[in-house]
């Protein structure tokens, strides 16, 4: 699968990623970096056909007005550390990847996957 990683998470997320076999990218490693526009971030993922993994719910809105992209992972757990972001992932790992290929909306929160129609 194929991830774009937004600038409000860790690139150890990405690297997360793409340890686990995945085609990656933070936007740390675009030009612009973290102050990449949301809508170059949504044009690429879109291109692409890659997964936008972000805390940003103005995501969620395009998603929904069907402007893309046209997968999403959208992480709700608030403010939180690193580390335990990353046990999130680990945590619902076999799963996230499995809705992720079936659905076109997830989001993870601190307890749960939720999957959007």
């Amino acid at each position: 699968m194929k991830f774009l990683v937004d600038a409000q998470l860790p690139r150890r997320l990405a690297l997360w990623l793409q340890q686990r076999g995945h085609d990656v990218i933070h936007t740390l490693a675009l030009a612009q970096q973290n102050r990449t526009a949301d809508l170059l971030l949504l044009a690429m993922a879109n291109q692409d056909d890659r997964a936008l993994v972000t805390k940003d719910t103005d995501f969620e809105i395009t998603h929904e007005l069907g402007q893309g992209p046209h997968k999403l992972l959208l992480i709700t757990a608030g403010n939180i550390h690193n580390d335990e972001l990353l046990e999130i992932f680990v945590r619902h790992e076999e799963t996230l990847f499995r809705l992720l290929a079936q659905h076109t909306f997830i989001e993870l929160s601190r307890s749960q996957l939720i999957v959007h129609r």
